[in-house]
């Protein structure tokens, strides 16, 4: 087992990562009364699915017209979306790897934990909810996180993040190489505790490129069963003419364009807990970020 030992400019980058996490309850708070409107839209109007949590999904891909939102993104020409869409797989992560990752967000998420019912775990910048708040855990535990963490896992991570790139880019038929891992990529943890902070208001809809920024590919997998481990905390696209959802299942990866034609939001959970890690992705090799590392 290796022995964790940030590098020397990790702790300031953390730090600002730490700020960021601030700076997203806020914007959250403000994207959210943007699309106010969203919270009228009941469980009981979703009209289709679009991968139920009982199919095993080899590959699903459903297209939508790109919005303005990627005109920036034109030099970078490998990798702006030439189609802009939404897809499900079941056949990149299996089982195994998916359930590894949960022990790994479960044994990072026992260190702490927030006070409401969302719950963030961040190993890049090391941002951990904690009661109301945010520590690093890497300064705040130090040498402990080794008891609940090995190099095997971050190993894993990063073989797991990289096969979810290379799916992305194949469905997109963009040049994987220029797809860049971003922040925020974390794990998460629902349940139905009452919300404390903005940062628990996890159900708002939202624009993944509005709310992050550096967001062009987002990707979830998912790492409980929606009506086994949790209920509620369905995935919804919110589309003009209905709404789509789609239900977690343990190593299912969920994966679209992060601009305004994918707005979405996550049902409320009201049993059970729900587990995932967003993988997000940029074109922008200015906003790229490394995987997490032991050194």
């Amino acid at each position: 087992m290796g022995v964790l030992c940030p590098k020397k400019n990790r702790g300031r980058t953390r730090w600002k990562s730490l700020l960021i996490w601030g700076v997203f309850g806020v914007t959250l708070g403000l994207v959210s009364g943007y699309f106010l409107w969203g919270d009228l839209i009941t469980d009981n109007s979703v009209t289709e699915v679009l991968a139920a949590q009982r199919d095993t999904v080899e590959h699903r891909f459903f297209q939508v017209p790109c919005s303005q939102d990627y005109e920036s993104l034109k030099h970078f020409e490998a990798c702006t979306p030439r189609k802009c869409g939404r897809a499900m797989t079941d056949s990149v992560i299996t089982l195994q790897e998916a359930q590894k990752m949960r022990r790994l967000a479960e044994a990072g998420l026992s260190l702490g934990g927030s006070d409401g019912g969302a719950s963030i775990l961040d190993l890049h910048s090391g941002a951990l909810s904690m009661g109301k708040k945010f520590v690093n855990m890497y300064r705040f535990f130090g040498e402990k996180i080794k008891d609940v963490m090995s190099e095997e896992d971050f190993e894993l991570y990063r073989e797991v993040r990289l096969k979810i790139q290379h799916e992305i880019a194949r469905t997109f038929n963009i040049s994987v190489s220029s797809l860049h891992l971003t922040k925020p990529t974390f794990f998460s943890r629902m349940n139905s505790s009452e919300a404390k902070t903005s940062h628990d208001e996890y159900w708002h809809p939202h624009i993944d490129k509005v709310t992050y920024g550096s967001f062009d590919y987002t990707s979830l997998l998912y790492l409980s069963d929606y009506s086994q481990d949790f209920g509620g905390g369905r995935f919804v696209f919110i589309d003009e003419s209905a709404n789509r959802t789609v239900e977690p299942r343990t190593g299912r990866v969920s994966f679209f364009t992060s601009g305004s034609e994918n707005l979405h939001r996550v049902e409320k959970v009201n049993w059970g807990t729900r587990y995932a890690i967003t993988i997000s992705f940029t074109c922008d090799p200015e906003h790229a970020i490394g995987d997490p590392s032991w050194t």
